[in-house]
């Protein structure tokens, strides 16, 4: 009996691992049609606003703006900022109650496309699987296109250009560099803040995340293929 259910076992382990590869390779060539959270949201009333665009199609202000403000070190890292997440353990062990967090936007795409929301370490532990995956199989363009086409922006919105058409009423390839700076200043929490009309603490993280965008590692070989899009 015991060998039976570990057969089983086995079995079911080896198909998901099977099955998460596969999905990872035909989604560096095909658009994620629909994400977890997008399903999610749909059920609580909210509805789904998305429309792929490929990198090119997208102002490289949104591009340099999501790493200034989410991940400024997404150039030169394999999918972790491991300087990050020893810094959190570290004031985890000393009892910070609330952590800054050092998700990546690789991480971060890992999670939107494959997972659930949540931080339990089931899933934390996919996460940091998906998130080898990507970075092995589709490389930094594709993370970052894919990521800025999922990413929940709002009530309903999902993707660069759904968000530029709502918040702005332009294309994603036509968003300013103030634009850009506050579509990335709400990404945090895109359900309380707005873009098209933020509060002072919006407005305030989008002049930091502005600042940030000339100190970017944008020449490094990882990035060289979106740095100038």
């Amino acid at each position: 009996m015991l060998r039976r259910l570990g057969r089983i076992l086995l079995f079911t382990i080896t198909g998901l691992l099977i099955g998460s590869v596969f999905l990872v390779v035909v989604y560096r060539e095909v658009p994620p049609p629909v994400t977890p959270l997008m399903l999610i949201r749909l059920v609580e009333g909210r509805g789904i606003s998305k429309s792929w665009r490929p990198l090119d199609a997208i102002s490289p202000n949104l591009m340099h703006a999501a790493m200034a403000g989410e991940d400024t070190k997404f150039c030169e890292h394999h999918g972790f900022d491991w300087e990050a997440i020893h810094a959190d353990w570290r004031r985890y062990e000393e009892g910070a109650r609330r952590l800054r967090g050092a998700s990546t936007i690789s991480m971060q795409t890992a999670k939107n496309v494959f997972l659930w929301p949540g931080r339990d370490w089931i899933r934390k532990g996919l996460e940091a699987y998906f998130t080898v995956l990507i970075e092995l199989v589709w490389g930094k363009a594709r993370i970052m296109e894919v990521y800025l086409n999922i990413v929940e922006w709002g009530p309903g919105i999902y993707g660069a250009e759904a968000a530029a058409q709502y918040y702005f009423q332009k294309t994603a390839r036509a968003l300013t560099i103030d634009e850009a700076a506050r579509l990335a200043a709400i990404l945090p929490d895109p359900l309380k803040w707005s873009a098209s009309r933020p509060d002072r603490y919006v407005a305030e993280r989008a002049a930091f995340i502005r600042a940030q965008i000339p100190d970017l590692p944008l020449a490094t070989a990882a990035c060289r293929g979106i740095a100038g899009q």
